[in-house]
């Protein structure tokens, strides 16, 4: 659908001088931006619990998608059992954004974040008419955790506790339920291979909109 769309965009540019290849890949981009599957989950946090809370769901959404061969592992928060990844290089990759979301709110005004996982595949590069100039990776897939941190008094500590075992709870059986979902199987692409994840992804920190630590 994609090539068929900026195919139809060329023969435009051919008609209409003033419509440029560029505004052409623009619109390619725009398409399989539209197209990204985007789940998104809501936390509001204590700071007590952040560092937990966040490592733990991280690590959920990675053991839902990695599809290779993964060694698991669970986490218990506030009396939730939620699976992970026993991999070096995953647990270190997760404990570095949590760290540099919690650096980042404790320094900065905003006590509201997100941490994103996005999930790619390689596709050779589209030029003009042919496919060439390498690889790119292409989302099809993007994870949103919205965090905002909050204190609240020791009378509220039980509730605020109970509310937020539920919200994980339910963010489990999100997981659940996408990832088994026919639109959830259907996003994924061909995996050509078997290494702990077939797919590049990306784990990105946002504060207040900005990307922070690249």
């Amino acid at each position: 659908m994609e090539v068929v769309g900026f195919l139809l965009c060329v023969a435009v540019t051919s008609l209409l001088p003033f419509t440029s290849i560029s505004f052409c890949l623009f619109f390619l981009r725009a398409h399989i931006m539209s197209s990204l599957s985007t789940i998104t989950i809501d936390l509001v946090l204590d700071r007590s619990t952040t560092k937990d809370v966040l490592r733990a769901m991280l690590h959920s959404i990675l053991f839902h998608r990695l599809f290779g061969i993964v060694k698991p592992q669970t986490f218990e928060v506030l009396d939730v059992t939620m699976p992970g990844v026993s991999d070096p290089e995953v647990e270190q990759m997760v404990q570095e954004k949590v760290d540099l979301f919690w650096k980042s709110i404790e320094n900065g005004g905003s006590k509201r974040g997100q941490i994103l996982v996005t999930f790619s595949e390689k596709r050779q590069k589209k030029g003009w008419f042919v496919y060439g100039g390498g690889e790119e990776d292409v989302p099809w897939e993007q994870w949103i955790i919205n965090a905002e941190i909050r204190q609240p008094l020791d009378r509220d500590r039980l509730t605020f506790d109970s509310t937020l075992a539920a919200t994980l709870t339910k963010s489990i059986q999100t997981m659940l339920t996408h990832t088994s979902s026919e639109r959830g199987r259907s996003v994924v692409p061909p995996i050509t291979h078997n290494g702990i994840s077939p797919f590049p992804f990306k784990l990105a920190v946002k504060i207040s909109g900005i990307e922070i630590g690249g």
